[in-house]
């Protein structure tokens, strides 16, 4: 464990918003050391619905400012990391032209009410005002309606009874957690000064302002000092502000579960689109096109213990059964369900309120560490859509403690393979052409995994003996060699959940795992025993997301 004795800045947490606050810090010239238990972007930040969005649900909850905030920092991704987060058309059907007006509008007024349905004029106004807060930075087209006409030859397989549907455009982000992974790299190419320790876990109470960092495979263990400590746990920030001697009540979990199925009728009747729409029980839910298969979610329940979550029995067949209010032909079972994932959303506490209108929206908390002068600021709510303007908020607060002024923003400031991304598809073909040692298809492969790095991960292979694996012939041995040598793969799983794709395609096998495990050892270092650690363990990581192994949710 490498690190000096002393940073300005400790980050502990390495989802989205730790590795954002990272990055603008680094942008400013700040020395900082960015800490997680586990991999970048391995908790809840692994396990959204993938959707960088503008928040339309927010509309419903008056939160004006944070669905304005959303479609203007969706519509600067899709600018900024154009490699990974892309257009997505989504329709939102109604089978009522004027249901929900009533409690919309006392909602406005301050009253206590529920909308449970939502008529095709209320979808209508809500994209209106959609519409109007994504222009100032535009980036997408404005919204159309369909009429029940033109619906039903679009959509064939949607109800009898709909009678119009609002079609938007909203962003999906492809891969979040190479996104993430991106971001961090970002950080570390401005300010090498500054470091990143995964794996790695606070232990034991602070002696003063030293806190004693372990790393949770090895056991090695290191004392460090800051001025500033940024807790960006999460879910888990109040158990991390527990281990600090600081005693906060910041948070509220959400669980979200997601299911990701295989199934060519569901495929044909999204034509390509994501259906968004309310359930009999009054939530939105959402099926889009996801690697091939279809992305089903989501859940939304109150969870105490964020380290207990799972994707239980009863909230796989309550994904299952909602694509057949939508799609009432198709009808779903678990034999179709390819992989479950779940994470907890880092909600404010907000004791005795229904969980589903809880502010989906982000602000910090001040703590300071016992006994010091030392201000511990935690990073409550967020979203992959809004990570930058959470990270730029914080990145500030910080810059006012230590005296220094920002010098440089984020807002316009490409991301990883996004820069100089090609926009057109024959800029597009131009690039794969001029990807030595590699043909025309396996460049355009290249390109969409890994944006304008793509020519980093060729040269690297070039420079080896590099060959199609058995198992995944889509990935080469010297792809896997480029990603385990130079980005940051402690674990097997790692590599097989997070820096590439392969898991949430459903491609991911014991052969699979036994190849790729091979690279990475030879890479990194491993014997034989820590070999048949990780192949283990990566194993078990797929067990866990399998729907074979769901349990009853009284089983938590």
């Amino acid at each position: 464990m490498q690190l000096k004795p002393h940073y300005p800045v400790l980050i502990i947490g390495a989802g989205i918003n730790g590795c954002g606050t990272f990055r603008d810090l680094c942008l400013q010239g700040v020395d900082c050391l960015l800490i997680d238990r586990g991999d970048i972007c391995g908790g809840a930040s692994a396990a959204p619905s993938r959707l960088i969005h503008g928040g339309i649900k927010y509309l419903e909850t008056n939160e004006f400012r944070l669905v304005k905030e959303s479609a203007m920092e969706r519509n600067r991704l899709l600018r900024n990391a154009p490699h990974y987060v892309k257009a997505l058309e989504v329709v939102f059907p109604s089978k009522s032209w004027f249901a929900g007006l009533t409690p919309a509008i006392l909602g406005y007024l301050g009253f206590d009410t529920r909308i449970k349905e939502r008529g095709a004029l209320l979808i209508e106004i809500g994209l209106q005002i959609y519409d109007f807060y994504s222009r100032k930075v535009k980036a997408l087209p404005d919204h159309r309606f369909f009429n029940k006409s033109h619906l039903a030859l679009e959509f064939p397989h949607l109800p009898k009874e709909s009678v119009a549907a609002g079609m938007y455009y909203e962003g999906r982000v492809t891969h979040a957690e190479r996104l993430g992974l991106e971001v961090v790299q970002d950080g570390l190419a401005a300010h090498p000064a500054s470091a990143l320790s995964t794996y790695t876990q606070v232990k034991g109470r602070p002696k003063g302002k030293t806190l004693t960092l372990e790393n949770t495979i090895t056991g090695e263990t290191r004392e460090v000092t800051a001025d500033v400590i940024i807790n960006a746990g999460g879910a888990w920030i109040d158990k991390v502000n527990a281990s600090l001697g600081i005693n906060s009540q910041h948070m509220g979990g959400s669980k979200g579960s997601h299911l990701i199925v295989r199934h060519k009728g569901l495929m044909d009747a999204l034509n390509g689109r994501m259906m968004y729409f309310g359930t009999k029980d009054g939530r939105f839910n959402l099926i889009y096109p996801f690697f091939g298969n279809a992305l089903v979610g989501s859940t939304d329940h109150a969870i105490k213990d964020a380290d207990e979550a799972y994707c239980s029995a009863e909230e796989t067949d309550y994904m299952l059964a909602i694509v057949s209010e939508i799609f009432p032909a198709i009808k779903l079972t678990r034999d179709d369900v390819i992989l479950t994932y779940n994470g907890v959303r880092p909600l404010p506490r907000a004791e005795g309120k229904d969980i589903g209108v809880v502010s989906r929206d982000h602000s910090i908390g001040r703590d300071q560490l016992p006994g010091t002068d030392t201000p511990v600021l935690s990073l409550i709510g967020g979203k992959w859509t809004t990570f930058r303007a959470f990270s730029e908020q914080s990145c500030d607060a910080v810059l006012a403690l230590l005296g220094r002024a920002r010098s440089r923003t984020t807002q316009d400031m490409p991301i990883g393979g996004g820069r100089d991304y090609p926009a057109t598809e024959s800029a597009k073909q131009d690039y794969a052409a001029k990807l030595q040692g590699a043909s025309a298809a396996r460049a355009r492969i290249l390109l969409e995994r890994y944006g304008t790095r793509a020519a980093d991960v060729q040269a690297f292979a070039n420079a080896m003996t590099d060959k199609p694996l058995a198992s995944l012939p889509d990935y080469s041995s010297g792809e896997i060699a480029f990603i385990c040598k130079t980005e940051n793969v402690g674990r097997l799983a790692d590599l097989l959940l997070r820096r590439t794709s392969v898991t949430m395609e459903g491609l991911l096998t014991l052969a699979a795992i036994e190849e790729t495990a091979a690279i990475a050892a030879t890479v990194l270092g491993w014997d034989r025993k820590r070999t048949a650690a990780e192949i283990e363990h990566a194993r078990m990581e797929l067990a866990r997301r399998s729907v074979a192994n769901v349990k009853p949710e009284k089983a938590a």
